[in-house]
């Protein structure tokens, strides 16, 4: 899996694909949090720009390779753990950017009446459930499930905005827990683990529904 894990890394890195997720990202957060602003409402900002870029870099990494490329890989390492490395690294790369954002964002806000560790571990929860669900909201939106390029973009931006505002939705939780805080960090854990268990089925799936229809 480490090999698998490389080799996807190297792709997306090589490709250049990565940069514009990332300045979409950087764009979304200049522009949505601004230094002085509580920082609970700018971490959780900062957090839900977090979910489409997300979506956007599993499809990215699980769109990546030619047909005859990913015969190769998944002849070599398996296709489900194959197509298990390329969402991994399509969600991993978000949360980093995720916590660089949150580090940032914490400390350029205002923490009258919040602690910057709770701050920062409250972001830090709200930018990994946003990343994660939005991770599931990529796999949905990419082979195995949906292969026309067109219908993919449309069912990832369709995807990424309800589970901005569903009621339910792990990001929803996580999001609403900061931007509704009133000067106290309520860390989302629940969210966070809602987040988790998500992304951890929407893999199964994808997984298993790319094993046995490619």
């Amino acid at each position: 899996m480490t090999a698998l894990l490389r080799y996807h890394s190297a792709l997306f890195l090589r490709s250049q694909r990565w940069l514009a997720p990332l300045l979409l990202y950087a764009a979304l957060v200049a522009v949505g949090v601004r230094p002085g602003d509580p920082v609970l409402g700018s971490l959780g900002i900062a957090a839900a720009g977090l979910l489409p870029v997300a979506a956007w870099s599993v499809r990215i990494c699980l769109t990546q390779e030619a047909a005859a490329a990913r015969a190769v890989t998944a002849a070599a390492g398996g296709r489900s753990r194959a197509h298990l490395a390329a969402l991994l690294t399509g969600a991993v790369w978000p949360v980093l950017a995720g916590a660089v954002a949150v580090a940032v964002v914490t400390g350029t806000g205002d923490l009258a009446g919040t602690g910057g560790a709770a701050a920062l571990l409250a972001g830090l929860l709200a930018a990994t459930a946003c990343a994660l669900t939005g991770g599931a909201v990529g796999a949905l939106a990419s082979r195995p499930f949906v292969r026309a390029p067109g219908w993919s973009v449309a069912v990832l931006l369709l995807g990424s905005l309800l589970a901005l505002v569903t009621t339910g939705s792990p990001a929803k939780h996580a999001v609403t827990a900061l931007v509704a805080a009133e000067g106290t960090a309520s860390p989302p854990w629940a969210a966070c683990a809602a987040a988790v268990l998500l992304a951890v089925v929407t893999a199964a799936l994808s997984c298993r529904a790319g094993a046995r229809r490619e």
